[in-house]
């Protein structure tokens, strides 16, 4: 088995409505000085086999189809 975490992120420029939510949650809890909070999205996944190069391809066709938004999301995978 493969262990895989693809970390969603949005793009740079892409407006965070959550992230500004809880932001000013933070703040209002008395959490001072945090700024630039961005919100996102894990996805710990378990892939049968043991080829990592499959695995990784895979992944990415997976966040390409399903997982992420590509047009204002980025993606990260990271393999165990």
């Amino acid at each position: 088995m493969i262990k895989a975490r693809v970390t969603v992120t949005l793009k740079n420029g892409v407006l965070d409505p959550q992230g500004k939510a809880i932001e000013g949650a933070l703040g209002a809890l008395g959490f001072d000085g945090v700024h630039q909070v961005r919100q996102g999205k894990v996805f710990d996944l378990e892939l049968e086999g043991t080829d990592r190069n499959k695995a990784e391809a895979d992944l990415k066709a997976m966040c390409e189809k399903l997982l992420a938004n590509t047009v204002i999301e980025n993606f990260s995978i990271s393999i165990d």
